[in-house]
């Protein structure tokens, strides 16, 4: 059926004069692209010296650790050995910088000690402890969150969660997952393919980050358009609460309508109100047919034109429907050796990445093949083609997953997260692009070489890609607030999908009202009225 599908788009290109899916076989070997980026949110963020990451407290000068928090001692020490095995517990100053450092380089902590847990108990009597002593402490997934949320600012005490990683109980009729807050997501999904489900979030950062990071941070990625975000997939969890409490509330019910959804003020907290230590999610059937293609087009009304055509006519098959720029493009041609599966003839303004997943692949053909020929006879659509084997859709979707790494390749890159309504989501590439141009800071020899935009269409996400020559007080000036206010006036959110941590906090103002700032304190306050979970993060502190 595919082949048939690829020879009914070669007779709609020729009619207009296009070309679509000329390419049967792509032997070209593919080197699967690492998700990275790179941002910064202050004028002091600059690259320390001779690849030393420099301290955060460092770097945000008006940051001073709250003198509340007490010092750790030895005998705090002798209390955590007794409790948790010698193997759980790092002092040694090398193996210290794996946690205190974020994995771009971006972040560093003076923590002096790491505890890992292995049961839910631990983690009770720890954070007990902790917060008898007021010992502040940072909870640590996979250590691959992108705002420096997941490592410390001063010497707070490291709690990560790598030893809790056991997967539970899966039913496999609801395809509800219970399992630690310590899996790794890949391993999870691997678990579930071979039941014949999938994890409902995918990532870049799949082999490393935990699914209790995932949740604390809300994770987004590339299967929301399809499966919805963490706020819906999640049945339950188990939380441990500053005072040591452990609250239950591991789940498997798809309705349970009794009291408040306390599971909700965890998920995308942060580490801040509480440890999450076990997950129960909601695991979708592993769709048996998959199609991905990727188009050409001319502008960005045609990326929507598209996108709006798609929800009609794929609707319950449609699984990513992803976008990047001409620039985007370019850099990954320059710098990755995935720029080399670009199957398209030549540079297109926009690039749309479109993925289906079915039951049927006949149905599913049928349908694709039905929408493309109606971009193509409506010229809403240039150039394309549609990936005929797995090795094709994975090179298809290494170009999108390239875009982060060749970003980083091009400079020091200012990167922002930030949700819109579609209409208006390039339109912050443009005007970005344009204020860097009426300031002269734009091109060759000046302050940025590039302004990118990518992201996922289907969700209202933009990632705004800024590069330039380095990290400098004039270049940050010239981005913010502007970018944040620029997100507030069209009624945006400065955050889409990688949190808040300690480089977005401040700026929280320009998504929440005064009012609803104010409860989260009071939420925090409650919860935590020591400020032990990670403090200096998540809500303003100045």
């Amino acid at each position: 059926m595919a082949t048939r599908l690829q020879s009914s788009l070669r007779l709609v290109a020729r009619q207009t004069g296009a070309t679509l899916a000329r390419t049967s076989v792509w032997n070209r070997p593919v080197a699967w692209a690492t998700r990275a980026a790179f941002s910064t949110n202050a004028p002091h963020l600059f690259a320390a010296p001779h690849g030393k990451v420099a301290f955060t407290a460092d770097k945000y000068p008006h940051m001073r650790r709250n003198n509340v928090f007490k010092k750790l001692s030895e005998e705090d020490v002798t209390y955590f050995k007794s409790i948790l095995a010698p193997s759980s517990i790092t002092q040694a100053s090398d193996d210290l910088e794996t946690f205190n450092i974020d994995w771009l380089n971006k972040y560093r902590g003076q923590s002096k000690l790491v505890l890992k847990p292995s049961s839910t108990e631990q983690v009770s009597k720890i954070l007990k402890y902790c917060n008898d002593h007021k010992l502040a402490v940072v909870p640590q997934g996979g250590n691959t969150g992108l705002v420096g949320g997941g490592v410390p600012v001063f010497d707070e005490i490291v709690v990560s969660m790598s030893n809790m990683n056991t997967i539970r109980t899966f039913d496999n009729v609801s395809g509800a997952l219970v399992c630690d807050a310590g899996c790794i997501l890949e391993v999870l999904d691997k678990y579930l393919e071979e039941r014949g489900y999938l994890m409902p979030l995918d990532l870049g950062a799949k082999g490393s980050c935990h699914i209790g990071g995932n949740v604390s941070t809300n994770a987004g990625g590339l299967r929301l358009l399809r499966y919805g975000s963490l706020h819906g997939t999640v049945l339950g969890l188990e939380v441990v609460l500053p005072d040591g409490t452990i609250l239950d509330n591991l789940s498997t019910l798809r309705k349970d309508n009794t009291g408040y959804d306390l599971k909700q003020l965890f998920i995308g907290a942060e580490g801040t109100l509480g440890m999450v230590t076990g997950v129960s999610i909601l695991a979708p059937k592993r769709p048996k047919a998959i199609n991905v293609a990727l188009l050409g087009v001319d502008t960005f009304d045609q990326v929507q034109a598209a996108y709006k055509r798609s929800k009609n006519e794929l609707s319950e098959i449609l699984s990513a429907f992803e976008f990047w720029d001409r620039a985007a493009i370019k850099l990954v041609k320059e710098h990755l050796v995935a720029g080399a599966n670009d199957p398209l003839e030549s540079l297109h303004n926009f690039y749309v990445l479109i993925e289906t997943s079915g039951s049927n692949k006949d149905h599913d053909d049928e349908k694709l093949n039905t929408y493309l020929e109606g971009l193509m006879g409506d010229e809403i659509v240039q150039d394309g083609v549609v990936a005929q084997d797995t090795t094709q859709i994975q090179n298809l979707w290494a170009i999108r997953e390239g875009i982060p790494e060749a970003c980083s390749k091009a400079g020091a890159v200012y990167k922002y997260d930030i949700s819109m309504p579609v209409p208006v989501l390039y339109q912050a590439v443009e005007d970005m692009r344009a204020r860097l141009v009426q300031s002269d800071a734009f091109g060759d020899g000046k302050l940025f070489t590039s302004v990118i935009g990518y992201g996922h269409v289907g969700d209202g996400n933009l990632h705004l890609n800024v590069a330039a020559e380095n990290f400098t007080a004039e270049a940050t000036a010239l981005i913010e607030p502007y970018i944040f206010e620029w997100t507030a006036g069209h009624s945006g959110s400065i955050s889409a999908e990688h949190g808040l941590g300690i480089s977005k906090n401040n700026f929280l103002h320009y998504s929440k009202s005064a009012s609803m700032i104010e409860l989260m304190k009071q939420f925090k306050k409650m919860l935590d009225p020591n400020g032990i979970m990670n403090p200096y993060k998540y809500l303003p502190d100045k």
